[in-house]
């Protein structure tokens, strides 16, 4: 399998949950600001919208979208119990999870990384940002991960988006159950080895 992704990314989520599954897999960085992997192939090619992650099987099929990524991984190590089995209650209440991370916490992140968007909707996106973490915060109140005490490849999408949190000028300092989290999701091999690779961390 290949994975491609960008530094920092939302890829970083199924980098993540393809080191916790232990199974084997390629890297390779396609920079969401060139477009262009480092032999030169532009990565429009591979993917027209441009944009990661992207997992490419031994087959040549390629799958898009995070949610997903991270549900076909999941799937292929059921032993090591990244998701709930297919079917079951906790699965949809998993990809509940992954939909609103997607929704409202990732692309609400989205305008603060644009340029061009005017200070005052930054203001309006922030705390609406705020507000969504603020129930977050409440929902891990007494957990370990959002499921409750078992990771699930929904924990490394909180994670990552909420990385970004002090680039773009999001202070999440005061809550508490998230710090805690975010600590916990810190200290596994899995989110070090990832972030390892990208340059996150030395």
């Amino acid at each position: 399998m290949k994975l491609y992704y960008s530094p920092g990314a939302c890829s970083l989520s199924p980098h993540i949950t393809l080191h916790e599954s232990g199974l084997k897999f390629e890297h390779v960085a396609a920079p969401t600001k060139t477009h262009q992997l480092e032999d030169g192939t532009d990565y429009y090619t591979i993917n027209p919208l441009g944009y990661v992650p992207l997992l490419e099987l031994d087959d040549g099929t390629r799958i898009a979208e995070g949610p997903a990524i991270v549900q076909y991984i999941a799937d292929q190590v059921p032993e090591k119990k990244l998701a709930p089995a297919n079917g079951t209650l906790d699965r949809y209440k998993m990809q509940s999870w992954l939909t609103f991370i997607g929704t409202e916490l990732h692309k609400g992140f989205s305008p603060l990384f644009n340029a061009a968007t005017p200070a005052e909707y930054k203001t309006i996106v922030i705390d609406k940002l705020l507000s969504r973490l603020k129930w977050v915060d409440g929902q891990l109140a007494g957990k370990q991960y959002l499921m409750g005490d078992s990771f699930s490849v929904a924990d490394p999408y909180l994670f990552t988006v909420t990385n970004w949190a002090p680039r773009v000028g999001v202070d999440i300092s005061g809550f508490a159950n998230l710090a805690a989290f975010r600590e916990r999701m810190a200290a596994r091999p899995s989110v070090q080895a990832a972030m390892k690779h990208e340059g996150l961390t030395k």
